[in-house]
């Protein structure tokens, strides 16, 4: 959710190819919304917010920082800061947990006063990115700002989990109880000690920053406006406005409207590409014969048809399509008869479960306040379109077989032996529902923090009409609603993108 995450954080698994746009285009607009929210929330929901708002817990806390090494890359300087923050902000007396920023400044802009952007990745369970020149958004984003890429707790160099080192941390539950602690409303109060430490202690008057939100970074954002607007000098968002935040848990929502996306999407695939169908079937009907179902891979994984299928979740990015079909074109070694090295290969690039296993267990929870999830995806699936995504049922019935999208089931910690043992504490996970609530209608309904959206029509990770729902519940965020761009668009044309929302923000582009 991304959320997300999506293909914003998949490898290339082939060679890069060049991407035509092919979709019919919409003449980008600008819209207004005027916020309409419900006053009426909950008293538990406003307690559980109050009490789960580390942001505001964490104001007066003195954090350690210490400053690293500066290295040089194409155009730019880039300067690591490392901090000790609290496990729990709410007890900021217990247990800490590093947590990783770089400073990232254009060679052309050092000695410049600029102001301060912070980029919040997408996700969840993923660094930020490493720039290796000054290119894309970074590239115009760092003529206009200082740039901060934080590593988002729990990943790249901000006490990254994995599993050898959560399993460690004892039982199921002790792991789950660990793991509360590595969502938005923890990231938010992670960025605010940063903020308080790098940007007040050096000008007090001049101390707020903006902010570039990617998908679950968005959600982020949102929450970052829920309890510290005061903080915030501007919001950008891309991909992500997040669902149904009024909701105890909108995971089941957010599934119901995106598996009808996610079918689309798998027809204009195969509509562009019409020879995979044969070849994804013989892919399938393979691997159903195999011994025990599926294929025993050389790291321990089971490529299964069900997790074949998830190479549906490049479907949703700028040339994910193409990756997808130069992939499956190489699926056999025609010689024997067998799936091809090249094929396995790429699968296993495509899944970053072994590096990335927070993604794997947190995923859901990034939609739950005060609810559980209880595997929404799959009690979707099996619910409403189970037929649909039959894979086996499918090949078997000479139909297209349908990839699924960025969803997590159960059974890939099964298929996947780097999630085998995470098994059982992602069941607590799931069924956990004592979350703190993550958003404030009422807060967002009273927001004066200029909020601009980049909102993709096509989105397969973040429902379009969902994400109206929640725009209407922003006082004055102004929309860029296109279908130019997937859900990629910071990743395939990020300049553009960030030149038009700052734009939008600032009111150079003014209201029509």
């Amino acid at each position: 959710m991304p959320t997300g995450c999506g293909t914003d954080l998949l490898q290339s698994v082939s060679a890069q190819y060049a991407y035509s746009l092919f979709a019919t285009r919409l003449k980008p607009k600008v819209y207004t919304n005027k916020a309409r929210h419900d006053r009426s929330r909950s008293a538990t929901l406003q307690n559980s917010l109050v009490a789960s708002s580390a942001a505001s817990v964490a104001t007066k806390m003195t954090l350690e920082h210490a400053v690293g090494e500066s290295v040089l890359v194409p155009g730019l300087r880039m300067t690591d800061h490392t901090f000790q923050v609290p496990l729990d902000h709410s007890n900021q007396q217990g247990a800490t947990i590093r947590l990783f920023v770089r400073d990232v400044s254009a060679l052309s802009k050092i000695g410049h006063k600029l102001p301060t952007l912070l980029f919040l990745q997408g996700g969840p369970g993923f660094e930020a990115p490493r720039p290796v020149e000054s290119s894309s958004w970074i590239k115009f984003a760092t003529a206009h700002f200082k740039v901060l890429l934080m590593d988002q707790r729990g990943t790249g160099r901000s006490s990254p989990i994995t599993t050898a080192n959560l399993v460690a941390r004892g039982s199921a539950k002790q792991q789950a109880s660990y793991l509360q602690h590595f969502r938005a409303d923890s990231i938010v109060a992670d960025a605010e000690l940063v903020r308080q430490t790098l940007l007040i202690s050096a000008d007090a008057q001049n101390s707020r920053w903006s902010l570039l939100g990617q998908s679950f970074g968005g959600f982020c954002a949102v929450q970052y406006l829920s309890v510290q607007p005061q903080a915030l000098t501007e919001v950008m968002l891309t991909g992500g406005l997040p669902p149904r935040i009024d909701s105890h848990c909108a995971a089941e929502d957010a599934y119901r409207h995106l598996y009808p996306r996610v079918i689309a999407q798998n027809h204009t695939f195969y509509k562009r590409f019409p020879s995979d169908v044969a070849r994804v079937q013989r892919i399938i009907m393979y691997l159903s014969e195999q011994p025990g179902g599926g294929l025993q891979l050389a790291n321990g994984d089971h490529l299964t048809p069900r997790a074949f299928q998830l190479l549906g979740l490049g479907l949703g990015g700028g040339g994910g399509m193409e990756r997808l079909h130069w992939l499956l074109e190489r699926a056999f070694d025609e010689d024997i008869g067998q799936l091809s090295p090249t094929f396995t290969s790429g699968w296993q690039a495509s899944m970053p479960w072994d590096t990335n296993p927070l993604y794997a267990i947190m995923h859901e929870s990034i939609y739950c306040s005060l609810g559980a999830s209880n595997w929404a995806a799959d009690r979707v699936r099996q619910e409403h379109f189970a037929d649909d995504f039959d894979a086996v049922a499918a090949a078997n019935a000479g139909k297209p077989v349908l990839m699924t999208g960025e969803m997590v089931f159960p059974w890939m910690f099964e298929d996947f032996a780097s999630l085998r043992k995470l098994r059982e504490t992602a069941e607590v996970v799931a069924a956990k529902s004592d979350w703190g609530a993550m958003y404030d209608s009422t807060a967002l309904g009273k927001n004066q923090v200029p909020v601009a959206s980049a909102t993709y029509f096509e989105d397969l990770y973040v429902d379009f009409e969902l994400a109206q729902e929640t725009a209407n519940k922003i006082l004055g965020v102004r929309q860029w609603v296109t279908n130019e761009y997937m859900h990629s668009g910071i990743r395939d044309d990020g300049a553009r993108i960030l030149e038009r929302l700052l734009g939008i923000v600032r009111g150079s582009i003014p209201l029509i």
